[in-house]
């Protein structure tokens, strides 16, 4: 996918998702005048925190669509994982602060709510709306590999659950009398952010730390130069995404009488083969001639990858 296609699209989620949050706070903030409802009120916090997260995912994948330029060499994709976990310190605010409010009014033994049917209704629109931001989220997340519309999606996903909370608080509290339902699914809907922040934050966490690829990807990468015979003692691999974008590099053995003409036409058929299979990718490849030994006590750069395969398979 073409960088300026890929840019339209992760802008179309976050424009979306912050359309959705813009109509559904207007309606949160009227429910939870008129019920007084713990569990509308944390939906309500939840939602307005989302308007903020999603406005910050608009500028993560703004600034990770920027090309990259004199001081920013490899890009700009980090961008969206830094967006990421500012929503997920969003979450964490949100949840702490329902948390809070639901253990008041337990203690408090303030439990009753007003006008249910209104809160049900607005729950009920919530839903409505947040599948439909879902769908579109789970089209771009497919085509673009976003870190910051993914944490988004995991946020709104998490709203569904919220919302459905939100009406069996509702009716158990106000219409089949169980007095404290309200504010015990206020804790639970506080709890069940936590842990959606917590998903969300890992993917975001691995990009910043430049963690390797999954196994399976990383298998598949080998499987696929070990097709090149030309190449042997395949080493020092090394793997990282940013955004969309891939990174690797690795070293591979030629034999020390091969003319820098002949090496550089091997490897140009190596890196148009290989960038093929992941067309995000950036490849580097390092010449080492044949028997050299780089860091012979250091076993993550002299593996040799071909060797590990065979031992696979």
């Amino acid at each position: 996918m073409v960088d300026a296609e890929r840019a339209r699209l992760t802008r179309s989620a976050a424009l979306a998702s912050m359309s959705v949050a813009l109509l559904l706070v207007g309606l949160k903030v009227w429910a939870a005048w008129r019920t007084g409802s713990t569990a509308m009120l944390g939906s309500l916090a939840d939602t307005a925190l989302d308007l903020v997260a999603s406005f910050a995912t608009l500028i993560g994948v703004w600034f990770a669509a920027q090309p990259a330029d004199h001081d920013h060499r490899f890009g700009h994709g980090k961008a969206e994982a830094l967006a990421a976990m500012f929503q997920v310190v969003l979450i964490a605010i949100s949840a702490t602060a329902i948390i809070v409010r639901s253990a008041m009014r337990l203690i408090a033994a303030d439990t009753a709510v007003e006008a249910p049917g209104d809160g049900i209704l607005v729950s009920g629109i919530a839903i409505v709306a947040t599948i439909g931001l879902l769908a579109w989220q789970r089209y771009v997340i497919a085509r673009t590999r976003s870190v910051a519309i993914h944490a988004d999606h995991v946020h709104y996903q998490s709203d569904i659950l919220l919302n459905f909370a939100v009406i069996v608080a509702l009716l158990l509290e106000s219409w089949l009398g169980l007095a404290g339902a309200d504010p015990v699914f206020g804790f639970a809907i506080a709890l069940w952010l936590l842990w959606g922040g917590f998903r969300a934050a890992t993917e975001a966490v691995d990009q910043l730390l430049d963690r390797e690829w999954p196994d399976e990807k990383r298998l598949r990468f080998v499987e696929l130069a070990a097709r090149h015979p030309e190449l042997s003692n395949l080493h020092d691999l090394r793997t990282r995404s940013s955004g969309s974008q891939d990174f690797v590099q690795f070293h591979v053995d030629l034999p020390g009488n091969m003319t820098v003409e002949q090496a550089h036409e091997i490897i140009e058929r190596v890196e148009s083969d290989l960038c093929a299979h992941f067309p995000e990718m950036e490849l580097l490849i390092h010449i080492d001639p044949m028997g050299h030994v780089d860091e012979p006590d250091n076993p993550l750069v002299e593996q040799d990858e071909f060797e590990a395969l065979e031992d696979k398979t």
